[in-house]
C-alpha cells in the first residue's frame, strides 16, 4: 500500500502538539510504515517555530538496537536503504533544502540511519515526490493553502493526510476538499492504522477497496439471517427475544 501521506500545519495549530504528532508519524518503525507521514507542510507564519520543535524532539529519539531500553530508532533491516536516503538528502540541498539537523541527521552506523529534518523543501525534490519509507522528514513551507491541495491532487498516492489547526472555518472546508483525494483524513493526530474497526482504504496507486478486522470477518464470512413474516404472531416471537436478550444472534447489542 504505497503512500506520501501529508500534513498540513496550518497558522493557529497547537505548535508542540503538531511537532511531537508529526514526529511520532514520521519516525515510529523508523518510518517505514504506509501510514508514516512522509511530507510535511506549514504556513510560513509559524514555520520557524515549529522547525525549532521539530527538531529538539528528533534529536531527543534514543537510537539503538531493538532490545535495549527505552530505544526508539534502530538500524533498518535494508542493507541498501542508507545510501537511498542519502541520495534523497543530497538532492534536497542541490536544489535549496536545508539540512535542520547537521550533527547528526542523515549519519550512518552500519544501518543505523539517524532522522534528517530538511526544510525549505522545494516541491520538484524527489524526496517531495517519492515515498522514502525511512527516517528522512521532509518540510515545505507555503504561504496558500491551494498551493499544498494542488500537490495533493496531484499526487499519484491517497491514502491519508494529517490536519492540524483548530478553526472551523478552515478545517471544515479543507476536510471537504481533501476528502475525494484521500481515504482517511486525522484531524490534530497522526496518519495511522488503528483503531482497527476503523476501515483501512486508500486511492490512486494507494489501493482500491478497504479492510479492517469488521471488514475483513464480513468479506470472508457467509452471512446468516433470521426472517419472520410482518404479522402479529411473527412480531411478538422477535420482540419477546430482543426484549430477553435471549440470543446471540438476533440482538439488537451489537457490542456482543
Amino acid at each position: 500500500m504505497d503512500a506520501k501521506n501529508p500534513a498540513i500545519v496550518l497558522p493557529d495549530a497547537d505548535i508542540d502538539l503538531a511537532a511531537s504528532e508529526c514526529v511520532r508519524g514520521a519516525l515510529s518503525f523508523n518510518g517505514q510504515r504506509c501510514t508514516a507521514l512522509k511530507m510535511l507542510f506549514v504556513h510560513r507564519s509559524i514555520a520557524k517555530p515549529f522547525h525549532e520543535a521539530l527538531v529538539r524532539k528528533v534529536e531527543s529519539l534514543v537510537r539503538g538496537m531493538p532490545w535495549e531500553p527505552n530505544v526508539q530508532l534502530t538500524p533498518l533491516p535494508d542493507a541498501g536503504k542508507p545510501a537511498y536516503l542519502a541520495d534523497l538528502i543530497s538532492d534536497a540541498v542541490n536544489l535549496g533544502a536545508h539540512l535542520a539537523n547537521p550533527a547528526r541527521g542523515g549519519k550512518v552506523e552500519g544501518t543505523l540511519f539517524h532522522p534528517a529534518v530538511l526544510t525549505d523543501v522545494p516541491l520538484t525534490a524527489k524526496i517531495a515526490q517519492e515515498e522514502q519509507f525511512g527516517p528522512v522528514i521532509p518540510v515545505h513551507t507555503y504561504d496558500d493553502l491551494d498551493d499544498v491541495e494542488q500537490y495533493i491532487v496531484g499526487s499519484q498516492y491517497g491514502a491519508q493526510v494529517s490536519i492540524f489547526g483548530h478553526d472551523p472555518d478552515v478545517v471544515g472546508p479543507l476536510v471537504d476538499r481533501l476528502v475525494n483525494q484521500v481515504c482517511r483524513i486525522n484531524l490534530n493526530a497522526q496518519c495511522q492504522r488503528g483503531p482497527d474497526v476503523f476501515p483501512f482504504t486508500g486511492r490512486k496507486s494507494s489501493a482500491e477497496g478497504t479492510l479492517s478486522v469488521h471488514d475483513a470477518l464480513r468479506s470472508f464470512s457467509i452471512r446468516s439471517m433470521v426472517a419472520t413474516k410482518q404479522d402479529s404472531v411473527g412480531k411478538a416471537v422477535v420482540r419477546g427475544i430482543l426484549d430477553r436478550d435471549s440470543s446471540r444472534f438476533l440482538t439488537t447489542n451489537f457490542l456482543l
